[in-house]
């Protein structure tokens, strides 16, 4: 099948750089809890809330059975984590002092007690609470260098040097070490070391590459030293390293044009209270990689209680909650991101998103308007609106959208593929595929082997019986290059399934099946291919399975019609789908040379080199409109005129047959 629509476009928080909540005011709204009488109901209660992510009707059960029994070590550790999850540190407390000489808990309590102790700038006090009898190595490295920060904090700054020196553990310490070693030299004003170290980290590629988010945070902080020290040019250089390592970074782009300005930079950690808060915020995004949220969620937490205001935290935060599909609590968190961060405008996106996830969507499109209004230049804008109006199947209005936005590019480069792509998907949508196809070349003219505008082209030829085996090859294409995507696979065993090639078609749509199992149409596909080699009963079950997860309607519709009548048996002599001929090749669109053209799909038609045009055209197989036009008018924009010569093919362009007749143009 074509890649799946999300409304997460982008992906726009990893354009960003990512992958105290002491008021719960964000979460979800608490209803009162049903009346419970006894211990063991108000804890089955809790359980339940708290695996549905009802972390605030989880804390007033877990309350509820402690009423019962309060003294159960295990509830109080249950109640003070979901306390801190939910952004409640200050009442987490009481329970985490219960808790602090319990060895199974206390990585939890006694790393609460600390960053209560660095609040108040008790640092000889967190030294005593980061003291732990049980520790894994993830343990050691968080304590290690919060103990560091801890005697900078007493003003011992060369001991918390060298305790990071003496800390020991796994090679993978060496980039966290290093960085907060950087930064402790720095906040202790011993320049000279602070870069000495600084470049020693920034140097370390291979360890960056390991925990990408946090070598471009010692980056980010590094230029903000050598900026402040006066080196200017130095500091442009760390950046476009920066910009080498992991391009279009906001925090790195916001950086730069202050520099450029000569605008005041502040550090990006200033005292212990934020390096505590850094560490457990380089360890999160290096953990949050899916199956972790609760579990970074914690850490984040602990650190946003250290740093109320930080951007990076919430925004954070914030993705976390949209991966537990929690979007009031994502809206609130982007609320919060100050006016002045680098990352506003795009928690201000990311928000409008969210409002679309919630149905929100008259909503989402106000708020997405006004940011466009507000910024016009900016592209993810556009994509947002659109992928909202796409999102609720009004594709006209999507494409105007993208429209909107290829009239405002003056040069398109790589970094505008998806706008291309975006609106050829919508123009797919509304079956108008002579203007789909030319912005998937282009998306692919931008940048080259993108796997998502193989597959979506790819499978749309394979779809529309043209171009069957550049079709198939790119779909191969793209499978290579995501072997993991169940989307992209499933569109490979697809291609093979419409040219007949079942076997194949098994082999592949088990594979997708099994990267993405509770997907309905996949389980769909995979019946079809069941079928068609004979394991009817297999592909009964596959069918009933995607009944059961409640597919679209169309699609339910058909899998219960294939349920009681199975698949028609198929046409004795090869049809085109068996045995297809060999599809005349599409020459890619040329590419649009004036900059003052509104789009690349209204360039103006240019006159074909001169020759004799037939008044007359026989189609043949896999052709488009476009590439008849292409290929016989010698420009692809020409198909329009060939429409007006077509009255017939208005209802549906796409659908052309071989040996119809079309009239063309003259010269």
């Amino acid at each position: 099948m074509r890649q799946r629509r999300a409304i997460w476009l982008l992906g726009l928080a990893a354009l960003a750089g990512f992958t105290a909540l002491t008021q719960p005011g964000y979460a979800k709204q608490l209803t009162e809890p049903v009346e419970i009488s006894s211990f063991s109901g108000a804890y089955l209660a809790a359980r339940t809330a708290e695996a549905d992510d009802d972390l605030d009707s989880a804390i007033a059960y877990y309350k509820r059975a402690l009423a019962f029994d309060p003294e159960d070590a295990a509830l109080q550790q249950s109640l003070m984590l979901a306390l801190i999850a939910q952004g409640r540190f200050d009442e987490s407390l009481p329970y985490a002092e219960m808790l602090k000489t319990v060895p199974d808990v206390e990585r939890f309590s006694r790393l609460a007690l600390a960053v209560d102790t660095f609040r108040k700038k008790d640092y000889e006090g967190a030294e005593k609470w980061l003291k732990l009898a049980l520790e894994s190595d993830l343990d050691r490295l968080i304590t290690g260098v919060m103990t560091a920060w801890a005697k900078q904090g007493e003003g011992k700054a060369g001991d918390g040097l060298r305790f990071l020196d003496k800390l020991e553990g796994p090679e993978w310490y060496e980039l966290f070490k290093t960085y907060h070693r950087a930064l402790i030299a720095e906040t202790a004003g011993q320049k000279d070391k602070a870069d000495e170290i600084y470049r020693a980290t920034i140097d370390n590629l291979g360890a960056g590459s390991a925990a990408p988010e946090t070598w471009m945070r010692a980056a980010e902080s590094y230029a903000g030293f050598l900026a402040r020290t006066g080196k200017k040019t130095e500091a442009l250089a760390i950046l476009d390293r920066a910009d080498e390592f992991a391009p279009g970074k906001l925090p790195i782009a916001s950086l730069r044009e202050k520099i450029t300005k000569g605008e005041k930079i502040g550090p990006l950690v200033a005292n212990p209270q934020d390096g505590a808060a850094e560490i457990l915020l380089n360890l999160s995004t290096a953990l949050n990689r899916g199956g972790g949220e609760p579990f970074v969620r914690l850490y984040l937490q602990y650190a946003l209680a250290l740093k109320p205001e930080s951007d990076e935290l919430l925004v954070q935060l914030a993705a976390i909650a949209e991966q537990q599909q929690n979007g009031e609590e994502a809206i609130a968190l982007y609320r919060r991101v100050p006016a002045a961060s680098p990352l506003k405008r795009l928690s201000e996106l990311q928000l409008g998103l969210n409002l679309a996830d919630l149905k929100r969507h008259d909503e989402a499109i106000k708020h997405l308007k006004a940011l466009v209004d507000a910024n016009p230049d900016d592209m993810r804008g556009y994509l947002a609106l659109g992928g909202v109006y796409a999102s609720t199947d009004n594709y006209r209005a999507s494409a105007d959208v993208y429209d909107k936005a290829v009239s405002v590019l003056k040069t398109p480069t790589n970094t505008n593929w998806n706008v291309f792509y975006q609106r050829g998907i919508a123009y797919e949508r509304l079956k108008e595929w002579p203007k789909a196809e030319p912005n998937f070349r282009e998306a692919l003219k931008l940048f080259p082997n993108q796997p998502q505008v193989l597959n979506y082209l790819g499978y749309s030829w394979v779809d529309m019986n043209m171009n069957l085996e550049e079709g198939l090859g790119m779909i191969k294409q793209a499978a290579d290059l995501r072997p993991s995507d169940g989307y992209i696979i499933d569109s490979l065993g697809w291609a093979y399934y419409r040219l007949g090639k079942f076997e194949d078609a098994v082999r592949e749509l088990e594979r997708a099946v099994s990267l993405k199992p509770d997907d309905p149409v996949l389980n769909d596909h995979l019946g079809d291919a069941y079928w068609r080699v004979g394991r009817k009963l297999e592909a009964t079950f596959q069918w009933s399975h995607a009944r059961d997860m409640k597919p679209e309607p169309k699609i339910l519709a058909d899998v219960e019609q294939k349920l009681a009548k199975g698949l028609p048996d198929l046409p004795e002599k090869p049809t085109a789908l068996e045995a297809p001929a060999k599809p005349i090749s599409v020459k890619p669109a040329a590419p649009a040379q004036d900059s003052q053209k509104k789009s690349e799909l209204e360039t103006p038609a240019v006159e074909p080199a001169a020759q004799v045009i037939p008044a007359a055209y026989k189609v043949q197989r896999g052709q488009s409109l476009w590439s008849i036009a292409n290929d016989v008018l010698g420009n692809g924009d020409r198909y329009r005129e060939i429409l007006d010569l077509n009255p017939q093919l208005r209802g549906d362009p796409a659908r052309l047959a071989p040996g119809q007749e079309l009239q063309l143009p003259g010269k």
